[in-house]
């Protein structure tokens, strides 16, 4: 009987997690994408710092997370996680960027870099779930995930708009 339990409770999380919007949004949405973009280009003009920028990060979520609909941590990481995938793919087409412009060597410096990057933020985000150790854990993982992100994002195409190049 135990194992039948465990059984339907895995089947159970496999179920909320298919249904989940977290899961199924893997591309951003258009208009959320132009907000980011637009931010970008408005904090950020040609000869300003790409980190001047960093006040877009929360232009898609935070609006989201002031709406009324937005009760659960569930909708609340929903609305964080419609943001991140913006970022993400504007961290992706960055890094696309800067190594069209690099030689092999620094290529895989780039590569390995970015690799440690990431490992750094997925650590760093997590904590919030040792620490906090409740539900709300889990918005607060995805915000640090996102801004880390974004910030990343920014960093990288400080080097392809790196006037010194």
């Amino acid at each position: 009987m135990g194992h039948a339990l465990k059984r339907l409770a895995v089947a159970l999380v496999a179920m909320l997690l298919a249904a989940s919007p977290l899961v199924a949004q893997s591309r951003p949405n258009a208009d959320d994408s132009k907000t980011v973009q637009d931010c970008i280009k408005t904090a950020a003009p040609a000869g300003k710092p790409m980190e001047t920028a960093a006040s877009c990060i929360g232009v898609v979520s935070t609006p989201c997370l002031n709406n009324d609909k937005t009760k659960s941590t569930l909708d609340m990481t929903a609305c964080i996680e419609r943001e991140r995938v913006v970022w993400d793919d504007i961290l992706n087409e960055a890094y696309r960027r800067l190594g069209a412009k690099l030689d092999a060597a620094q290529k895989e410096k780039l590569r390995d870099l970015q690799r440690a990057w990431i490992a750094s933020r997925d650590k760093s985000c997590a904590f919030y779930r040792d620490y906090i150790q409740g539900t709300i854990a889990s918005v607060q993982t995805a915000s640090c995930v996102n801004s880390e992100t974004a910030r990343r994002a920014l960093f990288l195409y400080g080097f392809i708009y790196d006037e010194n190049q």
